[in-house]
């Protein structure tokens, strides 16, 4: 498939679109969250956002060696393997507790996994959140008739999530983090 080179411009735009957004919202939310009431401290945790694609090459002895590359040094087209990487550092002097860090899932871009085993996904926009292998998805399907009547039923189905129907990826942190602690968080994906 050839891809023009304003729709390779676009991808590599939303990619790095979708890197600052998603730090900035992982930054609002894990403001938003609140310590117990005898704690006034805010939550001093900085967040920044990083996009690699990863390639596999081959070398000049004829040895594939996969590489990573940001989206201002290659073009980024379809079927790209995507590292999404979530760095935090709590530059306060006291920990942060119940440090929430959200990122929503680019447009262009389907949820392959998560780096953590702790992290949580949702496939409906942050409403809910698990593995997602426990997770389902309310299937449209056409109205039926009622049994013994004329009337259609709109008919519910659900189905297991699937890696494609990921909207977001979260990560609750089982404990606080300590003051000037540092860290990375990552998830996969790859272009549509």
């Amino acid at each position: 498939m050839i891809i023009a080179k304003a729709e390779k411009t676009i991808y590599a735009a939303a990619l790095l679109a979708a890197a600052l957004i998603g730090g900035n919202l992982a930054l609002a939310q894990a403001h938003a969250q609140t310590a117990p009431a005898n704690v006034a401290a805010k939550q001093n945790v900085t967040l920044a956002s990083m996009v690699q694609i990863e390639r596999d090459e081959v070398d000049a002895k004829g040895k594939t060696v996969t590489k990573l590359f940001t989206p201002n040094d290659v073009s980024v087209v379809p079927g790209d393997k995507l590292i999404f990487t979530l760095s935090y550092k709590n530059i306060g002097s006291t920990p942060a507790a119940n440090f929430v860090a959200t990122n929503p899932m680019p447009g262009p871009v389907t949820f392959t996994s998560a780096n953590e085993d702790w992290a949580e996904v949702s496939v409906d926009g942050g409403k809910n959140w698990g593995k997602l292998v426990s997770l389902t998805v309310n299937e449209k399907s056409s109205p039926a008739p009622a049994e013994g009547n004329s009337e259609t039923v709109a008919q519910t189905t659900f189905r297991s999530a699937r890696a494609s129907d990921v909207t977001h990826v979260r990560w609750v942190f089982p404990q606080d983090i300590k003051a000037g602690k540092s860290g990375t968080l990552s998830f996969r994906g790859s272009v549509k």
